[in-house]
Order: C-alpha cells, then sequence, then structure tokens
C-alpha cells in the first residue's frame, strides 16, 4: 500500500467559527492552530497547506489565567536605536487592538516554515460577537467537542 500525499488540487477548505469568551486563551490558541494547519483531517500532509478558514468571535473576552494580565509582556521595534516598546497583556486587551494577543499565541503555536503566513492569512478575529462572513456558512463550534477535531479527549 502506497503512503497518500494530498496535492493543493486535493484541498477542501471549511469555515469554523470559535467563541473565544467560553474558554482560556491557550486552549483557543491550540484548537485555532489545529484547524488550521488541518492535522484533524485524514488527508493531512505536512507539506502542502491543508487546513480551514478559522473565524474567532469575542477576542476582547478570551479568559486569560493567573498574573498574566500585568507580567506578559509584547514587544515591538521601531527599528531605531532604543526603538524597542514593551506594553503589558492589560494594555494590548484594553487597547485598540485586543485581537493581537490571540493572534500572537496562535502565531505561536504554527509550525515555522513557508505556509505559517498563508494559514495566518486564513485566520479571522473579531471583538465582537458579530462577523460578516455568513455567506461562507461557517460551522459553529465548541472547544469541548475534541472529536468534531478529529483529537482524542482526556479520559
Amino acid at each position: 500500500m502506497k503512503t497518500y500525499s494530498a496535492k493543493p488540487s486535493d484541498v477542501t477548505r471549511k469555515w469554523y467559527v470559535i467563541d473565544a469568551s467560553q474558554n482560556t486563551l491557550g486552549r483557543v490558541a491550540t484548537q485555532v492552530a489545529t484547524l488550521l494547519t488541518g492535522k484533524g483531517k485524514p488527508q493531512f500532509t505536512p507539506h502542502i497547506d491543508c487546513g480551514d478558514y478559522v473565524i474567532v468571535v469575542n477576542a476582547r473576552n478570551v479568559q486569560i489565567t493567573g498574573n498574566k494580565m500585568e507580567d506578559k509582556m509584547y514587544y515591538r521595534h521601531s527599528g531605531y536605536p532604543g526603538g524597542l516598546k514593551e506594553t503589558t497583556m492589560r494594555d494590548v486587551l484594553d487597547g485598540n487592538t485586543p485581537e493581537r494577543v490571540l493572534y500572537h499565541a496562535v502565531r505561536g503555536m504554527l509550525p515555522v516554515n513557508k505556509l505559517r503566513d498563508m494559514r495566518l492569512a486564513r485566520l479571522k478575529i473579531y471583538m465582537g460577537a458579530e462577523h460578516n462572513h455568513e455567506a461562507q456558512k461557517p460551522e459553529v463550534i465548541s472547544l469541548d467537542s475534541s472529536a468534531k477535531l478529529g483529537t482524542k479527549g482526556s479520559k
């Protein structure tokens, strides 16, 4: 029996909606990264982008545990000497771009290769409960249904 290797023409993409306010940041990010890579699909091939589109709603209300709100720092650099800026997680969530927290968490969980930017382009993050992708007929999934995602649940 030969090993199956997916071709880009064989990939069919689905749309999923995940509510970020129901779980913690890490649990949401791991499930989103799994959906973006397509690891739950039987035709998964590491060098082909087999993942799906993921819409995350309520990104502003994602649950954070521990002291991460004050201890976790986000860094950016202007490119000039002394241009390093740091911001706490609380300031990012309260500011103009709270979706940045979830974006960076998902980005850190994806493999670092040529496919990462294409996978992140299929991630749509919204601060509120509304999104403008109803025409794609996205499937609402809860993160408790691990059998739906093709992963084994804990016993």
